[in-house]
């Protein structure tokens, strides 16, 4: 198969600009706000997304070199499949996080419940539709018994 190569949208401003003391998901970002600077060549893309009070946001690990297919995650001790986790050293390293936008300003979203690292390299925005990505009924596999933990867990500098 041909490789795919993708190109950013724009760049996530966050207050991280180290793995370290970053929090590991959105829902452990709360109250730490960001912006989302979208390249020119794009900005009529942002039409009508005012209208959404979430978003979903697609981005590149640029600070993640490599990937192992057994990772420890941030939540636990034992190895885990890399795809069983979030772990950013993956084959192909795609972040993914729901954010809250709070307003817009010309070629510029500003969000809260910012999960990046400062610099990152946007891929793609979606909007958030609770009709379209909610499930009932849902397992959540290892992560059964840390739940308790996300909102709390911080990078430790383990996939640096």
């Amino acid at each position: 198969m041909e490789s795919i190569a993708y190109n950013p949208i724009g760049l996530i401003h966050s207050p991280f600009t180290e793995t370290k003391d970053t929090p590991i998901q959105p829902s452990s970002a709360k109250g730490f706000k960001g912006r989302i600077e979208i390249f020119p060549q794009f900005a009529d893309g942002l039409k009508d997304i005012e209208g959404f009070s979430h978003l979903i946001i697609l981005y590149h690990f640029h600070q993640s070199e490599g990937y192992k297919l057994q990772v420890t995650p941030f939540l636990d001790e034992e190895p885990r499949g890399v795809f069983a986790t979030r772990a950013p050293k993956r084959p192909n390293g795609i972040g993914l996080s729901v954010v809250k936008l709070l307003k817009v300003e010309g070629s510029t979203l500003f969000v809260d419940n910012i999960d990046a690292l400062d610099g990152t390299p946007l891929l793609d925005i979606k909007p958030y539709v609770p009709q379209f990505n909610c499930v009932d009924n849902v397992k959540i596999g290892w992560l059964t018994h840390k739940k308790d933990k996300i909102d709390s867990t911080r990078a430790d500098g383990r996939f640096s």
